[in-house]
């Protein structure tokens, strides 16, 4: 099925070709609103303020100068300060900002020349700050890219719909294990779902609605190729200790001894293909996972699970999509979203085994690329019963770099800028 894209309608139009460099009025927005993006295009030097799908308001602005480009990618607002002062650029002022990374790049007041200027922040000019301060709150994601992109209307039978408690008699994750892991010392600990029969988990009452979730869905790096490891080989009968990623002794014994079980060397490499070949196949699997989902919410880790990407040679290339509307008594979910272009090194390609760099369908890639994911349907569930308005989902072939952590969504950056 095709994704179904409808180009918004506007509900400010520019009375000229340039943008304002002052606010264009906008309403006040509810204080639970979930559903504002912002866009800003870097060629343009422009801000795109959407609600609901719809732009309400726009500005000029000024990005990062050369040597400190501002970087690409999606971010989301994670302070706000009236008055700040940069602990960088010699206290340099930094009035309503907006912080979208703890490194120091953020969306504040300053001179806005009509070309880039700044020192990797994007600087409003002093109207447009204020207001915008006073609309947004933490959270609201802010989508930064080279060119020019519009949000759009996405309809595809993957996205997730919510889902009442009651909708089955079933209990939730019950053929999933969620069980702590250790992760990157930025994330603390998180659930790790892996394929496990367990005791079924009955959800709890909702008392109000769910804060928005964070969704990421990327290709299984190493540390979770080796948590896959770990579970298969002590399903097995081998114990490989906790399933954390990383090869400890009690792994490396396991690994050795599925190995000599199965008449393997047991010098050189640890991690051979025969043996990962092997194991799945006592296992009765066909293959490792190679993808992952990954929830945050609040700022912090909720659960993560492996998932299946058909076609893995293929880059997914990078896609944002919000729910701007959720109804849960009608069981239905408005999605907005937008591709954005995708800066994939060589050596990321190589280590991916991506061949084709360019995801398929040209203006239509979210289509094939949602119709490549296969989520098991506990995780889907689990999410469902979560989902609410301003949750929202990155698609990427690169997991979450350095600047997702402690107090952060997932930080997608598509082209580094240095500051």
């Amino acid at each position: 099925m095709h994704v179904v894209y409808c180009v918004m309608s506007l509900r400010l139009r520019l009375l000229t070709g340039m943008l304002s460099a002052s606010i264009l009025a906008f309403p006040a927005l509810a204080a639970d609103s979930r559903s504002l993006q912002i866009l800003v295009s870097k060629s343009d030097q422009s801000l795109s303020l959407y609600e609901n799908g719809e732009i309400i308001a726009t500005s000029k602005v000024s990005t990062g100068k050369a040597g400190h480009e501002t970087p690409s990618g999606i971010f989301s607002i994670l302070e706000k300060r009236k008055y700040h002062e940069s602990n960088i650029y010699s206290a340099a002022p930094m009035p309503f900002m907006q912080r979208l990374t703890w490194s120091g790049i953020a969306l504040h007041e300053g001179k806005v020349p009509n070309y880039p200027a700044s020192h990797g922040c994007v600087r409003l000019p002093s109207k447009f700050a204020k207001s915008l301060f006073g609309d947004t709150r933490a959270g609201v994601h802010v989508i930064i890219t080279d060119r020019p992109v519009s949000l759009r209307f996405v309809e595809h039978p993957a996205l997730f719909a919510p889902r009442d408690d009651a909708d089955d008699g079933k209990l939730l994750l019950s053929d999933v294990e969620l069980r702590p892991a250790t992760f990157d010392a930025a994330l603390g600990a998180v659930e790790v779902a892996v394929n496990e029969k367990t005791q079924a988990i009955k959800p709890a009452a909702k008392t109000k609605a769910s804060s928005p979730l964070r969704i990421l869905i990327t290709r299984r790096g190493e540390r979770e190729k080796v948590m896959d490891i770990q579970a298969a080989l002590t399903r097995l009968g081998f114990d490989a200790g906790s399933a954390d990623g990383y090869a400890g002794e009690m792994t490396v014994n396991a690994i050795n001894g599925f190995k000599r079980w199965k008449g393997l060397k047991t010098t050189g490499p640890l991690l051979t293909d025969a043996f990962v070949t092997a194991l799945y196949a006592s296992a009765d699997e066909d293959h490792p996972p190679n993808g992952q989902i990954m929830v945050r919410q609040d700022f912090k880790p909720l659960f993560e699970a492996a998932i299946d990407i058909k076609d893995p040679e293929v880059a997914l290339g990078t896609h944002f999509l919000e729910a701007v509307s959720v109804d849960r008594a009608a069981g239905t979910a408005e999605w907005n979203g937008v591709t954005l272009e995708n800066h994939l090194p060589a050596a990321a390609r190589k280590r991916l085994g991506i061949t084709v760099t360019e995801a398929p369908g040209g203006f239509d890639q979210l289509s094939g690329v949602l119709s490549r994911l296969e989520i098991p349907a506990e995780i889907r569930h689990r999410i469902e019963q979560e989902l609410s308005s301003g949750s929202s989902i990155t698609v990427s072939d690169i997991s979450h770099q350095m600047e997702t952590g402690t107090g952060t969504d997932f930080i997608t950056v598509t082209k580094e800028g240095p500051v």
